[in-house]
């Protein structure tokens, strides 16, 4: 079975690092905007961005948070954890700091934005786990998250399950 996920990165510092895990088998993530394309979703402002970012949950069994070393400071990185939990997706995220981007650089590692989002009696990091893949070489990480992230989509699903 074929997961499909939504994804979300900080398209700047990140798009090529996510490119890499879209490759994933096993997952069909949904495409990125064009940069036409996102340059005519902003200028609808913030309810133009928020309908099309809903739009893009639609079908999808999860939404997985590549963390990379600015993601937590995205301006709609808490909207979309928040919308893809109210969906009912299962929730994750994948620190990509160690994959090489285009220009074979890695990044230094970023904050976790799931301590950001208050949830109950504390924050969703309590419950959403961040993947940290236990590897410094690029090729081991991807091939860590390959080899494991049809599971740990498996287990966000189940733990959305428990919090109806």
């Amino acid at each position: 079975m074929a997961w499909k996920v939504f994804y979300s990165f900080h398209y700047e510092q990140d798009s090529s690092r996510a490119e890499k895990v879209r490759q994933i088998r096993f997952v069909e993530g949904n495409q990125p905007a064009t940069d036409n394309d996102w340059e005519t979703i902003t200028k609808g402002g913030a309810a133009t961005i928020q309908k099309w970012l809903d739009s893009q949950l639609q079908g999808k069994d999860a939404a997985i948070v590549l963390i990379g070393e600015y993601t937590a400071e995205r301006k709609l990185i808490n909207y979309e954890i928040r919308r893809a939990w109210q969906a009912r997706k299962g929730v994750l995220g994948i620190y990509v700091h160690n994959l090489e981007d285009r220009w074979g650089e890695q990044s230094p590692k970023g904050r976790n934005p799931f301590d950001d989002i208050t949830f109950r009696s504390g924050t969703f990091s309590r419950i959403v786990i961040a993947y940290d893949p236990p590897f410094s070489r690029s090729k081991d990480v991807y091939n860590h998250i390959a080899d494991n992230i049809s599971a740990w989509i498996s287990d966000a699903v189940k733990i959305r399950g428990q919090y109806a």
